[in-house]
């Protein structure tokens, strides 16, 4: 079992934040999400999903208040490896003018990223094989579909093996086919992984092969829980929204 400080991957303790425009979004916000559940987002456009996403790895920062991962926080760790350990993937795929290969090995060049291993061609074949197997690491990325190309970025990000995932609606530009590929993917890495998931979405979509279910709604600067249902005993600790 992993070694894990803390009894959840993330909590946010009394997290406030306003935009520049002096409107407030959250107050008092409070959250405890337990190793390796998936947390499905929901809630009316513009009450802060995205956001809660952006303050996880601090490309905001709250007015007041902390988050915690894996019981430090977040503040604690230089931005560069925070984000390496928990992966943001937005909703539009975002893809060089470059081989598939150069697009995955895009993390491994990054200074602040000179102390990891990249993956060999071997690796990264058998990686894209499972994720976008309708294509090959000669291809250039531009030509790849819009569902091949998030789930190139999805793989990207993993493999810097991050421990949470932020998915910012992944799935909300996709076709049926396409979108439905995204989610099993998310899907099998949090029930085969033990990957920790907060999963913002606007679909009509229920998780159904995950360790453990929640379903919240953001609205009015609060979350609440809707359902949470554990897939696996043992799997589900305390969740706490606020």
């Amino acid at each position: 079992m992993p070694n894990h400080k803390s009894s959840f991957i993330l909590k946010c303790s009394n997290i406030s934040f306003s935009f520049s425009s002096g409107k407030a979004l959250f107050s008092g916000l409070n959250l405890s999400l337990p190793h390796g559940a998936f947390a499905l987002v929901k809630g009316p456009s513009g009450t802060g999903k995205s956001t809660l996403l952006r303050l996880c790895n601090r490309l905001e920062e709250p007015r007041q208040g902390d988050i915690l991962f894996d019981g430090n926080s977040v503040r604690s760790y230089a931005p560069a490896l925070l984000r390496r350990e928990m992966a943001y993937v937005q909703q539009s795929p975002v893809v060089l003018d470059a081989s598939v290969r150069d697009n995955l090995l895009l993390p491994f060049g990054f200074r602040q990223n000179k102390d990891l291993t990249p993956p060999t061609d071997e690796a990264l074949h058998a990686a894209l094989q499972r994720f976008v197997p309708d294509t090959s690491l000669r291809e250039n990325a531009l030509n790849l579909s819009g569902g091949q190309r998030q789930r190139l970025c999805l793989l990207r990000a993993l493999l810097l093996k991050p421990r949470l995932l932020l998915l910012d609606e992944p799935t909300s530009a996709l076709d049926p086919e396409n979108r439905a590929m995204v989610e099993e993917v998310v899907e099998n890495l949090n029930r085969e992984q033990g990957i920790s998931v907060l999963f913002v979405s606007h679909q009509d979509y229920v998780p159904h092969n995950v360790r453990s279910l929640l379903t919240i709604r953001i609205d009015a600067g609060r979350a609440e829980v809707l359902t949470e249902a554990a897939k696996e005993p043992g799997k589900t600790g305390d969740v706490q929204w606020t």
